[in-house]
């Protein structure tokens, strides 16, 4: 077979297992979970020889014309280079290991058919997102992959939380695709195409009649699906559909949608400086701002879900410093070790025996009864904080290697006030995720919470797939002088400079934040427990017992108070309350935006009801009196008719005469 035979294979069989999962689950069960599994990892496999194949040379374009669409054709198009061939391995790897993991961590699970369905269908879509050559049919695998995010985040639709995160993660992308929308159409009216290539060739060229706005255009549709400022509210509060689901979309398919976007089409939003700048400032906005609330959650996915977001926000650096090598290469990093915390936190949820034990504060005991997700989680937080020799060190390097070579304008492409924007707010963000990584760990594995019941070992391929993903997160980073070729033939080693930097403030994080958690544990050894919170306020002062009442309502209804010995109030003083709310950004677009329009839509429904409806209803009432007269008349008594027709008479007789009269007076 050609390469773009088997590249159409690619995101062809995981469609075809989603098909044949729901057609066949309920007839035939036992098919279920080799239609979840062996198609997608034939994908994989294929994905494999396509990258093989294609080899980081030259790009591999292959298309045909089904009808005529107008004026600007739209086609079914592959275009396969080193970023599209990478990028598919690491979402065919990803979802292998996650259909894989859910057949354990779901096995009692009634809906597993349509959940095992929905993924590959999701899987399908994002493959068709990454070979796809033409912006129509991207935009199709973009769309497909919202509405699988809306029913796999609902899947534990008997709660209200699933179900409002899945109806919020559905509308704030929409509210981002709009605009996406028309800044597609746009691009395409100027540059006389849909095909990916012609855009690009248009951009180079000075083709494109309006950058700045259709930049800012498509920035919003890939801030509400890569989860940017100020649309990633809907990331942490997705996290309450099954963990799987999370691993997924976190590390290698619908916020990674929106970062490969933008790199493909690089070129567009580099024909305006503004869009530039306004990239850099979104990204720098979202690592700070998503750190800071990282810090402060104690719902172990929801660090997770702001780590996503941070990273994210990484590649987005990358991207406005010009640079879709390294944005690419973190975003391929990050995909490995994120799917394995995910995975990880999902063993630990699966010890407990239920999905609701996520709150970090009531864990313990939990390093000596699930230690392959112990060490692998371990690995994995290492290469989160980007602790050499770990995969995250050498790609969150890159981006910040590339943000300093355009700070020191040494970059054609983005304005050095990007460069400087964005390496700033990445050497801070670098130290807040170390110290949110090592307070996961301390928290997860040394906490004071109380152990949960041993529900006996976990499923082997649950653990197994731990380990496989341990693989890349240890040694990805590794292979940087061999994936040149691939990365538009740039080398990815790193550089000095930001090589110390990033590592000496990443160590900082990562020990003040255990001296802040030995000071915290010495202070609870010392008070009866449940008698105080620590709650450092600006001098380091305790509040004692209302503290306690506060924090579980920031937590939610947990049962037992947060451990005290918890570091990150004491890292953020009074800013805490306000980040483990994520800055009640939620409540800002509450105020600004859901209560206006709910008041408004009230208000029609008053004039509706009250106005409209009363002229309806006027209208209405004349002819119904009318033909209840009419109704009365006709009672079929002929002597009635007859007194009738005599008043009648005398009224018209009447009527003749007085008219007579005023006739002949005048």
């Amino acid at each position: 077979m050609t390469t773009t035979t088997l590249a159409v294979l690619v995101p062809l069989l995981p469609f075809l297992g989603a098909a044949a999962g729901l057609l066949l689950g309920r007839r035939a069960p036992g098919f279920v979970r080799p239609l979840a599994v062996l198609p997608t990892f034939a994908a994989f496999v294929l994905a494999v020889v396509v990258a093989v194949d294609q080899g980081g040379g030259k790009a591999i374009d292959a298309a045909t014309r089904l009808t005529p669409t107008g004026s600007v054709p739209i086609e079914l198009a592959l275009h396969l280079d080193g970023f599209a061939v990478l990028v598919a391995v690491l979402v065919g790897l990803v979802a292998t290991c996650v259909q894989l993991y859910s057949t354990g961590y779901l096995r009692d699970d009634p809906r597993y058919t349509s959940y095992a369905a929905l993924v590959s269908l999701f899987t399908s879509a994002m493959l068709l997102v990454v070979y796809s050559g033409d912006l129509m049919v991207l935009l199709v695998g973009w769309e497909i992959m919202g509405i699988c995010s809306y029913f796999l985040v609902g899947h534990y639709w008997e709660t209200p939380e699933a179900r409002a995160a899945s109806l919020k993660a559905f509308l704030v992308t929409k509210l981002g695709d709009v605009p996406f929308l028309i800044g597609l159409f746009a691009l395409a009216t100027d540059a006389g195409t849909f095909r990916i290539t012609g855009v690009v060739q248009a951009a180079l060229t000075g083709g494109i009649g309006h950058p700045t706005l259709i930049a800012l255009l498509l920035l919003a549709g890939v801030a509400g699906k890569s989860a940017q400022f100020p649309l990633h509210t809907w990331l942490p509060d997705a996290m309450a559909g099954p963990t799987p689901v999370s691993a997924l979309i976190h590390a290698a398919t619908m916020v990674a949608a929106g970062i490969y976007f933008v790199a493909r089409l690089l070129p567009v939003f580099a024909a305006s400086a503004a869009a530039m700048t306004v990239l850099a400032v979104m990204a720098a906005v979202t690592m700070v701002g998503s750190a800071l609330a990282a810090l402060a959650q104690d719902d172990i996915k929801r660090v997770l879900a702001y780590s996503t977001i941070g990273q994210l926000g990484y590649m987005s650096g990358a991207l406005a410093v010009g640079d879709r090598g390294a944005a690419v290469f973190h975003l391929l990093s990050h995909g490995a070790f994120k799917a394995l915390l995910f995975l990880a936190a999902g063993v630990i949820i699966h010890a407990a025996g239920t999905n609701s034990l996520t709150a970090m504060s009531r864990m313990g005991g939990l390093a000596k009864r699930i230690p392959d997700a112990y060490w692998t989680m371990t690995v994995a937080l290492l290469a989160l904080a980007a602790i050499p020799p770990f995969a995250g060190f050498f790609s969150k390097e890159a981006v910040l290697s590339a943000a300093e070579h355009t700070a020191l304008g040494e970059s054609q492409v983005a304005p050095s006030g990007a460069g400087w924007t964005v390496l700033i707010a990445g050497l801070l963000t670098a130290l807040l995720t170390a110290a949110y990584a090592t307070r996961l760990w301390l928290l997860a594995f040394r906490g004071r919470g109380a152990e949960a019941p041993d529900h006996g070992k976990q499923p082997v391929v649950m653990n197994a797939v731990l380990w496989v993903l341990a693989i890349p997160s240890i040694a990805f980073g590794l292979t940087t002088g061999y994936l040149g070729d691939w990365f538009d033939g740039r080398a990815l080693t790193p550089a000095v400079t930001t090589s110390v930097l990033s590592t000496g403030v990443a160590l900082v994080g990562g020990l003040v934040t255990y001296a802040a958690w030995r000071h915290t544990s010495a202070l609870a050894a010392r008070t009866p427990t449940g008698a105080v919170a620590a709650h450092p306020e600006g001098d380091g002062s305790l509040v004692e017992e209302e503290a306690i009442a506060s924090h579980t309502q920031v937590y939610g209804d947990i049962a037992s108070a947060p451990d005290p010995a918890d570091p990150g109030r004491l890292l953020l003083g009074p800013l805490h309350r306000h980040a483990a709310t994520g800055f009640h950004l939620d409540a800002v677009y509450s105020a600004l935006f859901v209560r206006p329009v709910v008041a408004a839509a009230a208000l029609v429904r008053f004039l509706d009801r009250e106005v409209v409806e009363t002229y309806v209803r006027g209208a209405s009432a004349a002819p119904r009196w009318l033909g209840w007269a009419v109704r009365r008349a006709q009672n079929g008594n002929v002597q009635s008719y007859l007194s009738a027709l005599l008043a009648g008479s005398l009224v018209l007789a009447a009527a003749v005469v007085v008219l007579a009269n005023v006739t002949a007076g005048s």
